[in-house]
């Protein structure tokens, strides 16, 4: 009986870091995509991911957004319709003593108009540098939505990885617990320790009992919010996750100005600013052009009986007479332009702070994980085999052998509580970055 306890201690499941893995979001899902929807979906990360891409609805609703905010540029510089006008003069007739009459031919005269609107020289080019401009905002939410999401996905299957992993610890000291009373029976039974000792290791059953209950709720409400994400039905079941992406060389401490300059780039967060400061430039360029009136342009042939007499040309054009109007519309534009480079230097000290705090994060997760998978759970298995040993011999009482079975539950606890952490702050370093850390 000891020595199988003994060997049922040593095989306790130890997390540790598992094989690289890459999570490149595709363009677009692989045609495996929908197969994945079985119970090997939720095995890895990767295929939710892409899943997520395929079907997230809010996803797809902001994708649609863009390509509507696309649409706008072609029309941005076009000319405005023109207008045509029909002027019928004395139908009354009075000079012919005729009859009244809405006939272009049976009335005095007919003056036709035909009118284009015409803006002032540079306003089409600044509306449609506005469109575009308003287009990459659009694009860039789009991509902000996507890291977010990837971001929530990464997380929740880090968070379904350590509740998984929980519970086969977790099972595993049950059934360690279940020896042990076996253990406390014989004893007991050969006089040589007291009742409580069997009792007290059913006690800790029922503790660990209500643990599992427990993990097996925070499981439910873990898959939950991962279907949530995926767009499928709360309830669908997922396969249970095999291991947690690696931490890639990249995602280190000592390369944060790498990091940093890549944030310059590829975040999503300041693609929107930058495309917010864009459209207020135009914004702003296209207020001032309201200085300079627009033009009307006009052709207007006349009518008598059936021919056509006379022809004429219209020019029209409005009058900016309104200068308090205009400067109070010049100051809010240079007004929202300051605002959006102010937000978008904002933006990019909250970024950079972010990406300090999880770098820093990681390096204490994967310290923890060393120092608890070399030193604390071998300490902790040495500790309850010595317990265990002198627990036979009379030497140490069950509470002590009890409390060095928690030690060992605790460390791998401990160990996989350092793994998830690690990569929950990966999954946020690579939503600043913008893209997957390789």
């Amino acid at each position: 009986m000891l020595l199988w306890i003994l060997a049922l201690i040593l095989s306790l499941p130890l997390a540790t870091g598992q094989a690289k893995q890459t999570n490149d979001p595709p363009d677009a899902p692989s045609e495996s995509v929908v197969q994945t929807e079985d119970l090997l979906l939720g095995s890895e990360l990767a295929p939710l991911l892409a899943y997520a891409q395929e079907y997230n609805p809010e996803l797809r609703a902001m994708r649609h957004e863009a390509d509507a905010a696309k649409t706008r540029i072609p029309p941005a510089d076009n000319l405005p319709d023109p207008i045509f006008r029909t002027e019928l003069m004395d139908i009354s007739n009075r000079e012919t003593n005729k009859r009244t009459s809405l006939l272009p031919s049976e009335v005095g005269s007919t003056r036709y108009q035909l009118m284009q609107s015409v803006p002032w020289f540079g306003k089409r080019g600044l509306r449609r540098g506005l469109a575009e401009a308003e287009a990459d905002e659009a694009l860039a939410r789009t991509t902000t939505t996507w890291a977010e999401l990837s971001t929530q996905i990464k997380s929740s299957y880090a968070q379904y990885y350590y509740v998984a992993k929980s519970q086969k610890i977790t099972h595993s000291l049950l059934d360690l617990m279940v020896q042990m009373e076996k253990v406390a029976e014989i004893r007991y039974a050969n006089g040589l320790a007291a009742q409580q000792d069997a009792v007290r290791a059913q006690v800790e059953q029922t503790v660990i009992k209500t643990t599992l209950i427990e993990l097996d709720n925070t499981e439910r409400q873990v898959v939950s919010h991962l279907n949530a994400l995926l767009s499928r039905p709360i309830t669908s079941p997922l396969a249970t996750p095999e291991r947690l992406p690696s931490i890639p060389a990249t995602a280190r401490l000592e390369n944060y100005t790498a990091l940093e300059n890549r944030i310059r780039e590829h975040n999503p967060d300041l693609f929107i600013d930058e495309a917010a400061i864009h459209a207020s430039e135009k914004k702003r360029k296209l207020v001032y052009k309201n200085r300079y009136p627009d033009f009307v342009l006009g052709v207007s042939p006349t009518q008598v009986d059936t021919a056509v007499r006379e022809w004429g040309v219209m020019f029209e054009l409005n009058i900016p007479l309104q200068l308090e109007t205009r400067r109070f519309e010049e100051r809010e534009s240079e007004a929202m332009l300051v605002a959006a480079k102010a937000r978008k230097e904002a933006t990019l000290n909250r970024v950079l702070s972010l990406l300090t705090e999880h770098l820093s994060g990681i390096v204490a997760a994967e310290r923890t994980e060393l120092l608890s998978t070399s030193g604390l759970l071998p300490q902790a298995k040495v500790t309850f085999e010595s317990a265990l040993i002198g627990y036979q011999t009379g030497k140490v009482d069950f509470a002590t052998l009890l409390d060095a079975a928690r030690q060992i539950l605790n460390a791998n606890l401990e160990i996989l509580k350092a793994q998830t952490e690690a990569r929950m702050r990966l999954a946020q370093i690579e939503r600043l970055v913008g893209e997957d850390l390789l």
